[in-house]
C-alpha cells in the first residue's frame, strides 16, 4: 500500500472528527457557558494563573502533551504490523483521548481551576483524593524518569542536536518579555523566532557538543551528566512564572514542531514510499508480548494518556481565557498528538525503507534498512525505540532535498522538543501535586515551592540513574527503562480513571454520558489486564521490588474504581427520592 492513502485517511479523520463530534460531545455533554469567569480570571496571579490567547496556550498545551511517547510508542508497536498501529491511533484519538483531555480541561475550568485529584475528593470523598495524588505521584515520577532519560540519550547519540535546543530557552526568554511586558503582537517574534530555530539546527551540524569527546568519559557517563542538567532546567523553569518561559517557549516550539510534522507529510507526498510492514505480523516468536492488550498501553500518548488529564487539569486550565477555547485546547492538542503518532508510525512502517548505510541500537551497523531487520524481534524492536522516526523521518526529509545530516538532526530536534517541553511541565505539575498531597496530610513543610520542586525531580533522577537487573536476565538497565511497561499499564489506568470522574462528575448534572462510559470501560480493562500480566512475569522472574509495585499499583486501582461504583450507587438512590 503507498503511504499517502493512509496519511489521507488520518489527516480526514482528525479533521471531521474535531468538525463534528468535538462540536457534538461541547454541546451535549461538556456544556461550555460562555458565563463562567474562567480561573485564570478570577485568581490572576502573573505565575501559574495567566489569562491567555487561545493559539499561544494551544502552542503551550500541545507541546506539553506531545512528549517522546507518542514516538517511541508507534514505533515499537509497529512490531505488529501497521494496520493496528494506524487504527488504534486515529480511532482512539478522536474518540476516546480527545474526549478525554477535552473533558478533564472543561471539568478543571467548571471547579476553579482544581486538578483532577482535587475534583475527585471534591465529588466522592477525601480519602479517595489522597489515593489519587498518591497514584499520581508514583506516575508522573516515572513521565520524569523516562522522558530524561530519552532526552538524555539522543543528545549523546546525535550531539548537533544539543545546540538547537538549549538555544530555544535564551529565545523563549526574549519572546516571553516581549510579549508579556513590552505587550507587542507575537506574531511577527515569533516568526523571527521559527527561523533562527532553524538556523541554530544548521550551527548544530557544524558544531556538535559530545560530552564523550569533550570529557573523556563512556555514554553512561555523559548520559547521566545530561540527566542531572536536564533536571536542574526543568526545576528552575518549574519555578518561574509561566509566560516567562514554559508558554513562550512551547508557543515558538509548537511553530518549528508542525514545520517539522509539514516537511515529514511532503516528503511522503512526494516520494509515496510503499508501506514495507506487513498489515498484521503473522509470525511472533516465543517470549514476545500478545497484541491484546499491549498495542493499546504500548501506543499510550499516541491515542489516549492520563498524563494529559493531569497537564489540561494541573496547568493549562489556570491559562484559559475563555471556556469555549477549551474545544480547541483540549480537543485539538490532543489531534495533534494524534498527528505526531500518525507521523511515526508511517516513519516505522515505510520511511526506515528508504535508509541506507545507518547504525541501529538492536544490531550496529546496517547497510539497507528494512522493516524486517529492524522488527526482527520484539526485544530488538523495544531495544530501538524511536530510532525509526528518526532514520526513516531523516530519509523522507532528504527526499526533499535536505542534506542527510540536517535531515538528522531535525528529526531528533523534534523528538527531544516534545520530551523537553513534557519535562518542565510535568515538573511543574509534580510540584502541585506535592503541594495538595502535603496540604491534605498537614505536612507544612512540603506545601513550600522549593522543598516541593526537590521532592519532584529528587526520585525521578534515582529511576532514571539507578541500574537493576532485566526480569528474566543477568544484565542490568535503568530503573526507568525497565519501569517503561508499567508505566503505559499505570497511564492508562489513570485515563480510566479520569474517564470514571468525568463520567460520574456529568451524569451527576443531568447529561448523557454513554460516549464516556464506552471508553471507560475499554481503557480500565485494557489497563488492568495489561498490569496484571506484567506483574504476574515479575513474580515468576523474581524481582520483588517490580511485583511489590505492581501489587500496589493494582490495590490503589481497584479501591478508586470501588469508590467510583459506591459513589454512583448513593447518588442514583439520592436522586431517585428526589424525583
Amino acid at each position: 500500500m503507498n503511504s499517502i492513502y493512509l496519511v489521507l485517511f488520518g489527516l480526514t479523520s482528525f479533521y471531521l472528527g474535531y468538525r463534528f463530534y468535538s462540536k457534538y460531545i461541547a454541546k451535549n455533554i461538556f456544556d461550555l457557558d460562555e458565563n463562567i469567569i474562567t480561573p485564570a480570571h478570577e485568581f490572576n496571579d502573573g505565575v501559574d494563573f495567566v489569562p491567555t490567547t487561545k493559539h499561544i496556550l494551544f502552542g503551550h498545551h500541545f507541546t506539553s502533551i506531545a512528549g517522546a511517547a507518542p514516538i517511541i510508542g508507534p514505533c515499537i508497536a509497529s512490531y505488529w504490523g501497521w494496520l493496528p498501529a494506524i487504527i488504534w491511533v486515529v480511532i482512539g484519538t478522536i474518540f476516546i483521548g480527545a474526549v478525554h483531555d477535552f473533558g478533564a480541561l472543561v471539568i478543571s475550568l467548571k471547579e476553579k481551576g482544581n486538578s483532577i485529584a482535587d475534583i475527585t475528593g471534591k465529588f466522592i470523598n477525601k480519602e479517595i483524593r489522597i489515593i489519587f495524588l498518591i497514584f499520581v505521584m508514583l506516575l508522573t515520577w516515572l513521565v520524569l524518569a523516562v522522558f530524561a532519560m530519552a532526552i538524555s540519550g539522543l543528545f549523546v547519540s546525535i550531539p548537533t542536536s544539543v545546540i538547537p535546543i538549549n538555544i530555544e530557552i535564551i529565545i523563549a526568554l526574549f519572546i516571553g518579555i516581549i510579549i508579556y511586558k513590552k505587550k507587542l503582537n507575537a506574531t511577527i517574534p515569533s516568526i523571527i523566532a521559527l527561523i533562527l530555530l532553524y538556523f541554530f539546527i544548521w550551527v548544530g551540524t557544524q558544531f556538535p557538543i559530545d560530552f564523550q569527546t569533550l570529557l573523556n568519559i563512556d555514554k553512561s557517563q555523559a548520559i547521566n551528566i545530561w540527566i542531572l542538567l536536564l533536571f536542574g532546567y526543568s526545576a528552575i523553569a518549574s519555578l518561574l512564572p509561566v509566560w516567562s518561559l514554559l508558554q513562550p517557549r512551547d508557543y515558538i516550539n509548537s511553530h518549528q514542531l508542525f514545520v517539522g510534522l509539514a516537511l515529514l507529510f511532503a516528503g511522503i507526498f512526494y516520494a509515496a514510499p510503499i508501506v514495507d510492514a506487513p498489515m498484521i505480523r503473522t509470525q511472533i516468536e516465543d517470549g514476545s508480548p500478545p497484541i491484546f492488550p499491549m498495542l493499546f498501553v504500548t501506543i499510550a500518548c499516541g491515542a489516549i494518556s492520563g498524563f494529559h488529564g493531569l497537564v489540561s487539569s494541573g496547568t493549562t486550565s489556570k491559562q484559559v481565557d475563555k471556556l469555549k477555547h477549551a474545544r480547541m485546547i483540549g480537543y485539538g492538542g490532543m489531534l495533534g498528538e494524534g498527528t505526531l503518532a500518525l507521523a511515526s508510525t508511517l516513519c516505522a512502517v515505510s520511511g526506515i525503507a528508504l535508509v541506507n548505510n545507518c547504525t541501529i541500537p538492536s544490531v550496529g551497523i546496517v547497510e539497507n534498512l528494512n522493516w524486517a531487520v529492524y522488527y526482527d524481534s520484539w526485544a530488538h524492536a523495544t531495544t530501538n525505540k524511536a530510532v525509526a522516526f528518526v532514520l526513516g523521518g531523516g530519509a523522507l526529509l532528504e527526499q526533499i532535498g535536505i542534506s542527510a545530516e540536517i535531515a538528522k538532526t531535525i528529526m531528533a530536534v523534534l523528538v527531544i522538543s516534545f520530551a523537553a517541553t513534557t519535562l518542565d511541565t510535568a515538573t511543574r505539575i509534580q510540584r502541585f501535586i506535592i503541594n495538595e498531597l502535603s496540604s491534605s496530610l498537614k505536612i507544612k513543610l512540603f506545601q513550600n515551592r522549593y522543598i516541593s520542586t526537590i521532592l519532584a525531580i529528587i526520585p525521578a533522577i534515582i529511576l532514571a540513574m539507578w541500574k537493576i537487573q532485566i526480569p528474566g536476565s543477568e544484565s542490568f538497565k535503568q530503573a526507568g527503562w525497565i519501569l517503561w511497561p508499567i508505566f503505559g499499564a499505570t497511564n492508562q489506568m489513570l485515563a480510566g480513571l479520569i474517564l470514571m470522574i468525568l463520567t460520574l462528575y456529568f451524569w451527576k448534572k443531568g447529561k448523557k454520558v454513554i460516549l464516556l462510559f464506552i471508553p471507560m470501560i475499554f481503557i480500565m480493562s485494557i489497563a488492568f489486564i495489561s498490569l496484571y500480566t506484567k506483574t504476574i512475569q515479575f513474580k515468576t522472574s523474581n524481582n520483588n521490588l517490580l511485583f511489590g509495585l505492581g501489587i500496589i499499583l493494582i490495590l490503589l486501582f481497584i479501591k478508586m474504581i470501588y469508590e467510583g461504583i459506591k459513589y454512583y450507587f448513593k447518588n442514583k438512590l439520592t436522586i431517585s427520592v428526589n424525583k
